[in-house]
């Protein structure tokens, strides 16, 4: 499970409600969620914020806030 599908799952997300409030197919969520790797696209990302009522950077930080070392590791 992805960090995505840990995000979801905690908070009991309907992935079909969320599917029908964002256009995204049903079989993306499930990849998003499950797979880790696929990529999150910056706008599937925002629209389904948006259909889960959070904080679009709050889910960003979920989903990537493993790459903060990766900044230090760039800037040394």
């Amino acid at each position: 499970m992805t960090k995505l599908g840990e995000y979801l799952h905690k908070r009991s997300i309907n992935r079909a409600a969320v599917s029908r409030n964002t256009g995204i197919r049903t079989t993306r969520l499930y990849q998003l969620a499950n797979n880790a790797n696929s990529n999150i696209k910056a706008d599937e990302l925002y629209l389904i914020a948006k259909a889960i009522a959070a904080d679009p950077c709050e889910l960003l930080q979920v989903v990537c806030g493993h790459l903060d070392g990766e900044i230090n590791h760039l800037t040394t």
